[in-house]
């Protein structure tokens, strides 16, 4: 008879990785599986902000992630057309952002996982998730090599992206769902040097952004509203670079580039589900996804394995109750993501900002206190409630008109 897990975690990337990991190294049965094998690249926005690189620092592994020679991002740039917005990300302890490839940065977690005692099957596809009595007890699987094999758990964990087949047999309950609003591409440029700058442009209906990766290559993004998705399509490559032609400056520079790779992309839906039920917890893009225009969702995906990883912990060691734990885990979830969800749906319609939202960004700019807090709200290290909050609002414009009566009065 096979051996009983605590936990089967399907899906090995930025979610499932890390909650093998951190479970492993507590001493508890781990199977982790994953239907790819490593390396292998998936559609990703690729940017690790800082409060990611600092929970990467607390596992011991971003001495890894620098050692593959991944550049360092210092400064998020904000390019509206008549002004922009540049600032740190980061705080003093954590200052600085990444940009790695998904088939380094995948691969150095899934083996971070193995070496913590996780027993990692990769090219395993997963065919049917087990229920029992209403409950989840297991998996039902295959290698490459073909054969079904079975495999029990106390709890299996969903950490297998937005088609989660643990979220599809489980059927969890959906909500603030938000349909599909921007459809983006990417491609990868030689020759485009960045110096340590994440660079994003805002038009109206229009985004594009571009940030260094491995290999000496500078992933370049374009972005439209998805009601021009199935249009567009017809043709990436042309409506891609009318995008960076809004950027007359930055399309110059990409003029002298060569693009090393064909497009990438996708429109992805918003949504959150309940990340918990009997026998089976979700993880990652499985429990909760946003539109990629804030770039979250490496970031989450770690910061909500740790947070999964505690909770499920707690159970296996008796100390609480799965209701409980995993209730906790649900609410901390939501809270640590519920502000920047709100945003994020906001800035993917890609409509120009209501007139006091110009104005706010018009006061920003020049202000390097605030010019930092904006680059932070954009990083997720500030919350939008935070940085939106009225007392900081009133500061920003009130060192505005400051600034400006200064001004004019020199000026007289």
């Amino acid at each position: 008879m096979n051996k009983k897990f605590d936990a089967i975690v399907v899906g090995a990337r930025c979610a499932g990785s890390p909650t093998a990991m951190l479970l492993a190294r507590q001493g508890y049965r781990v199977l982790l599986v994953d239907r790819a094998t490593f390396p292998s690249d998936t559609v990703s926005t690729h940017i690790l902000h800082p409060l990611g690189v600092s929970t990467l620092s607390r596992w011991g592994l971003l001495d890894r992630l620098t050692a593959t020679g991944c550049p360092p991002i210092h400064t998020y740039t904000f390019d509206f057309g008549p002004f922009t917005i540049a600032g740190s990300p980061g705080t003093p302890a954590a200052p600085l952002a990444y940009c790695p490839r998904r088939t380094i940065l995948d691969k150095l977690l899934v083996d971070a996982a193995a070496e913590s005692g996780a027993e990692v099957r990769e090219g395993f596809a997963v065919d049917q998730v087990l229920i029992e009595d209403g409950c989840v007890v297991g998996i039902r699987g295959r290698s490459k090599q073909g054969g079904s094999i079975v495999e029990h758990a106390d709890i299996v964990v969903g950490a297998d992206g937005r088609h989660s087949v643990v979220a599809e047999a489980v059927r969890p309950e959906h909500y603030d769902d938000k349909p599909p609003l921007l459809a983006g591409y990417y491609t990868y440029w030689s020759g485009l040097p960045m110096e340590g700058r994440f660079e994003q442009y805002i038009r109206e209906h229009r985004g594009l952004a571009a940030v260094a990766t491995h290999d000496d290559q500078t992933l370049v993004i374009a972005g439209w509203p998805y009601a021009e998705f199935t249009e567009n399509k017809k043709d990436i490559e042309g409506n891609y670079r009318r995008t960076i032609e809004l950027a007359p400056m930055f399309a110059d520079r990409l003029r002298g580039a060569r693009q090393e790779a064909r497009f990438a992309g996708t429109a992805v839906p918003n949504y959150f589900r309940k990340p918990y039920g009997p026998g089976w917890v979700l993880v990652g893009d499985a429990g909760y996804n946003k539109d990629f225009i804030t770039a979250q969702g490496i970031m989450d995906a770690f910061r909500h394995a740790e947070l999964c990883a505690v909770a499920l912990a707690a159970v296996f060691s008796g100390t609480r109750s799965f209701e409980d734990a995993m209730g906790d885990y649900h609410h901390a979830r939501d809270a640590q993501v519920k502000a920047m969800y709100e945003f994020t749906c906001l800035l993917a319609t890609l409509e120009p900002p209501p007139p006091d939202m110009q104005q706010l960004f018009g006061a920003i700019h020049g202000n390097q206190k605030a010019m930092d807090g904006f680059a932070r709200l954009n990083a997720g290290t500030t919350s939008p409630a935070e940085f939106f909050a009225p007392e900081n609002v009133d500061a920003i414009m009130a060192a505005a008109a400051s600034s400006s009566h200064k001004g004019a009065a020199h000026a007289g």
